[in-house]
């Protein structure tokens, strides 16, 4: 609906992860670094840990984009809760084996003659496991076992590990997983943008829309917005297309603290009566 009104080209504030969006914040930054790094490395894991809604998947979509996919093999899944034979299936599946009606060990060897294939024709694999927090402790060490797949002194499998927070601290403390910790070249904890970066946030993803400025949004409105989303890319974008969808239907030109105010305000009615501040964010579009 606002997009008509404010003639934008596209929804700017999509809940679905887009990699077209990302915006480059400090920390994201720095997590691009470290996630260069590893593929630089090409072994061992890589962890990634964020709040919900912090832009783990969007950062690893970005990075994905940026990759030759001549030279690099990539695959992702997204965890519940499986058991370690559940989670080797998964892996294999999603780099396209067909593995139904196979045992445990018959999937490592159709994976290792994957791995193989691929190093023999000057290709790296890597896998991406979002969710990771989700996986007990037998899933997580199948994952290390498959990184023991080595040709020489080169590893032929790479992962990538996206959680939330408490994986972090799970890993840190689990005895359990030391073998992990041991393999683990980098980590880093996505925080929340700033206030200075939420304008250039906002305003990024609109022109990315075909904005020009209009609606614009006062200074006010935008510390609004930080102060309700504390900077978390997901609980912005709700907020930001619930605003833009007020806006269109009180036909503003300029977003100030009092639109946001109202907008926020029903929202936190939303949460009161259940629906959750994401309950009408795909209407707002």
């Amino acid at each position: 609906m606002y997009t008509e009104y404010y003639k934008l080209t596209g929804r700017p504030f999509q809940l679905t992860p887009d990699p077209r969006f990302y915006f480059d914040t400090a920390t994201h930054r720095k997590a691009m670094a470290y996630l260069t790094y590893g593929l630089q490395q090409g072994e061992g894991f890589i962890i990634i840990t964020g709040e919900i809604g912090s832009g783990k998947t969007t950062l690893v979509g970005h990075l994905m984009e940026s990759v030759d996919t001549s030279k690099l093999v990539a695959a992702k899944i997204v965890t519940t809760q499986l058991d370690a034979d559940s989670t080797l299936r998964m892996v294999a599946t999603a780099f396209g084996m067909a593995v139904e009606g196979l045992d445990k060990s018959q999937i490592l060897t159709r994976i290792e003659h994957f791995l193989r294939s691929h190093h023999r024709d000057g290709r790296r694999v890597l896998l991406v496991v979002d969710e990771v927090q989700n996986l007990p402790v037998a899933a997580l060490e199948e994952l290390r076992m498959l990184s023991n797949f080595q040709q020489g002194d080169r590893a032929l499998l790479q992962t990538f590990l996206l959680g939330q927070p408490e994986f972090r601290d799970h890993l840190a403390t689990a005895p359990e997983l030391e073998q992990l910790r041991q393999r683990v070249i980098a980590t880093h904890h996505l925080e929340a943008m700033t206030r200075e970066e939420l304008p250039r946030y906002i305003e990024h993803r609109l022109a990315l829309c075909g904005w020009r400025g209009r609606p614009s949004f006062t200074s006010g409105a935008y510390d609004l917005m930080y102060d309700y989303s504390a900077g978390v890319p997901r609980r912005l974008n709700t907020l930001a297309s619930r605003v833009l969808l007020f806006g269109a239907l009180e036909e503003k030109d300029e977003i100030d603290e009092g639109v946001v105010g109202e907008v926020i305000e029903d929202l936190k009615r939303d949460t009161a009566a259940g629906g959750g501040p994401d309950a009408l964010a795909g209407v707002a579009q």
